[in-house]
């Protein structure tokens, strides 16, 4: 689904490289975690995968096709969902009203249909209650649950999350991953994770560690 063809990143100079010649791939119905310590350039690594910022070498296809050929804006709209450690949900809103607009954003085909919605939220454990509440009444493993039923809600195969557990505790941090593990083996998306935790990489079918500006499977 996605392959990274010798890609490498730099803020200034080609000397200071965050990462060069990298090399990877991931498919539908898997989960990959992105690990490294702090500042080796995960994150950086993860907005080139969403289309938030483009390599400086080297190319990303979606589908055999360039992410630039396909703009990426169009990108970021129909083929790739962000979730971040920040939740970004309308804090003005319900969670319904957050599925609903996400849809209808992203031109999804449940756009307007509030029961798919409630569906969602509810197979990720919010009542009914919960649901209708401004977003910024609920804790935060239910806002990072409404920031994932998001991503089932819209049409996007590619799932990306920069540390969506960060601010989470340990019984909140397994669930979140689990339900990564289900859109990833149910919905057959493409999940990947930049995580600093060892305990959420464990959980994803794949881990690729960032060190010393290279890239590595660990198995």
């Amino acid at each position: 689904m996605l392959e990274v063809k010798d890609v490498g990143y730099w803020y200034t100079h080609q000397d200071d490289s965050l990462f060069e010649h990298v090399n990877l791939s991931f498919e539908a119905g898997q989960s990959y975690a992105i690990v490294g310590q702090s500042g080796a350039g995960k994150t950086t690594f993860l907005s080139l995968l969403a289309g938030l910022d483009k390599p400086k070498a080297g190319q990303i296809l979606y589908d055999d096709r360039n992410i630039s050929e396909i703009g990426l804006t169009n990108y970021r709209k129909n083929d790739v969902s962000i979730v971040f450690q920040s939740y970004n949900l309308f804090t003005y809103m319900s969670a319904i009203d957050n599925l609903l607009t996400a849809m209808a954003i992203t031109g999804s085909k449940h756009t307007g249909d509030k029961k798919y919605a409630i569906d969602m939220l509810h197979k990720l454990g919010l009542a009914h209650v919960q649901m209708q509440k401004n977003v910024q009444k609920l804790s935060g493993g239910q806002q990072q649950r409404v920031a994932i039923a998001r991503t089932m809600a819209c049409d996007a195969n590619l799932v990306v999350a920069d540390e969506p557990t960060g601010n989470l505790d340990e019984d909140n941090t397994i669930e979140v991953v689990d339900l990564f593990q289900k859109i990833a083996h149910e919905q057959g998306k493409c999940v990947i994770i930049v995580t600093h935790e060892a305990a959420v990489a464990q959980m994803c079918d794949h881990t690729y560690k960032l060190e010393k500006h290279v890239f590595s499977e660990s198995v």
